[in-house]
């Protein structure tokens, strides 16, 4: 489910941390890299999580306004179709999350404001009143409302996702990735579906061998290893501008292209070039992507010259 863009970004992240710091163990950093790719994980697994909580909080104020001393005729007989949306209580039933909460301490118990706000938000929308309001309810219209609570309600809450961010600085950066990932899970849901059927991995095979596993291993070590020689290729590209006065994030973005184009020869050299200007955008000065794109176009031609350019398979030179 993990892009080979986050994995990118956690590898910058992760590289820029060890070049600014006096710690240079190389396999303990390594190791933080791939527990920060972990957490984009367990992000995912609190937010999946979240939308059980929300459901169970709705079912308990349905529940407690029946109770009141002078309920509405509303409020004694409910309309229950989000109460009994089937995908909700899929996720509620299904034993593999159950089991991935339990791994990440999810708890939601001290977060009740969080949850009213939202659960008052919800009631007060369009999308909730044309839910419980159209002539029919199939699994996919169950479906289709908690995906559009979370595109609706979850993405863009400041207090949920200041809520992450207090757990983890970096969840700021993977909150999309994780809600992409959500969508995805719901969106495979299908009326089936059994309490058995786990959930998604974080990479395909899931395993020590992954392939984007060990894309993220050997795109941080090698350009480690690598930082020196690189530096000087970047050097000698770069006019009039010596090494340490280059924004570091440029550096490393360099160095981290310069892995894949000599060292990875299954990505192409335009997955490379695009992805890294793409990056620099997101995470360098305004006028980085201009600088990274120039450096990196006169070392490719520099590489075919020299024919140090090995790309096979999905990688073909031209590509």
């Amino acid at each position: 489910m993990l892009s080979r863009r986050l994995i990118r970004i956690k590898v910058l992240q992760a590289l820029y941390s060890f070049f600014i710091s006096a710690d240079n163990d190389l396999p303990a950093a390594e190791k933080l890299l791939i527990r920060n790719i972990d957490r984009v994980y367990e992000l995912y697994i609190h937010i999946l999580s979240f939308l059980v909580e929300l459901h169970e909080f709705y079912q308990q104020r349905t529940e407690e306004a029946k109770e009141k001393f002078l309920p509405t005729d509303e409020e004694r007989n409910p309309n229950a179709r989000f109460v009994d949306n089937r995908v909700a209580k899929q996720l509620f039933e299904n034993k593999d999350l159950r089991k991935k909460c339990q791994q990440f301490k999810v708890i939601w118990a001290d977060e009740t404001e969080m949850f009213r706000t939202i659960y008052h938000d919800l009631k007060a929308s369009k999308e909730y009143s044309d839910y419980l309001n159209a002539p029919s309810c199939t699994y996919d219209d169950d479906r289709n409302f908690l995906i559009r609570i979370v595109r609706n309600f979850v993405y863009p809450s400041h207090t949920l996702q200041s809520y992450f961010e207090e757990r983890n600085i970096h969840w700021a950066d993977d909150f999309d990735t994780s809600l992409m990932m959500v969508l995805t899970t719901l969106k495979a849901f299908g009326a089936g579906q059994d309490e058995f059927v786990p959930l998604p991995t974080l990479f395909d095979d899931d395993d020590d061998e992954s392939e984007d596993l060990s894309f993220a291993r050997n795109l941080f070590s090698k350009t480690i290893i690598y930082s020196n020689e690189f530096s000087a290729l970047i050097s000698a590209k770069a006019e009039n501008w010596e090494i340490e006065r280059i924004a570091l994030m440029d550096v490393i973005l360099l160095k981290m292209a310069i892995t894949e184009l000599l060292h990875m020869s299954s990505i192409p050299i335009k997955v490379t070039l695009n992805e890294y200007i793409e990056i620099a955008k997101q995470y360098s000065t305004p006028k980085s992507k201009i600088f990274v794109n120039g450096i990196l176009d006169k070392l490719i031609v520099q590489f075919r010259e020299n024919n140090e350019l090995q790309k096979t398979g999905r990688g073909l030179i031209d590509n």
